[in-house]
């Protein structure tokens, strides 16, 4: 029988992870958040590198979750809610490839949801322009430098600003 009570791993990039993190870090059933760097091909890349943008990266935000507080379509609700998934390697004033939207699944099941969850979106008419989110599978993730993580929690703020 398989046990409930099993954490799971999703992962995100939806623009700067500050803000994605804090939208995740506020549903129930998500246990630990973590933000770093995802998708490139370039090992143990620091923020300054992946400014750059040239490295591949999307700045990532890791969920760890209990699937049997949260769904992993609940948490795809999140991510579609909290940024513009029709805006190419753009999200408010920030642009260039690390803030490209992706879902990287981390199972067939996620992949499955994700896909359905996208053309849901994008028939639903909620945006006149397509959808541009990519779905693939997740990469290796690296881990931010700490000063990141839970950045507008120590700054008591609950958003970007945007």
């Amino acid at each position: 029988m398989e046990d409930k009570n099993k954490l799971e791993k999703a992962s995100f990039a939806a623009g700067c992870f500050w803000g994605i993190e804090e939208a995740f870090r506020q549903v129930k059933g998500v246990v630990a958040t973590a933000v770093g760097y995802m998708g490139g091909d370039y090992e143990d890349p620091t923020y300054q590198d992946v400014c750059t943008g040239r490295t591949g990266h999307a700045e990532t935000v890791q969920v760890t979750y209990d699937p049997s507080q949260v769904s992993y379509g609940e948490l795809l609700d999140v991510f579609w809610e909290v940024h513009d998934p029709t805006t190419l390697n753009r999200q408010g004033p920030d642009f260039g490839e690390q803030y490209r939207s992706v879902i990287f699944y981390h199972n067939p099941e996620q992949e499955a949801l994700a896909r359905a969850s996208r053309e849901k979106l994008q028939k639903s008419g909620r945006y006149k322009r397509d959808i541009v989110t990519q779905i693939v599978p997740a990469p290796k993730f690296y881990l931010a430098e700490d000063y990141h993580q839970q950045y507008l929690e120590k700054r008591g703020r609950k958003s970007c600003g945007f």
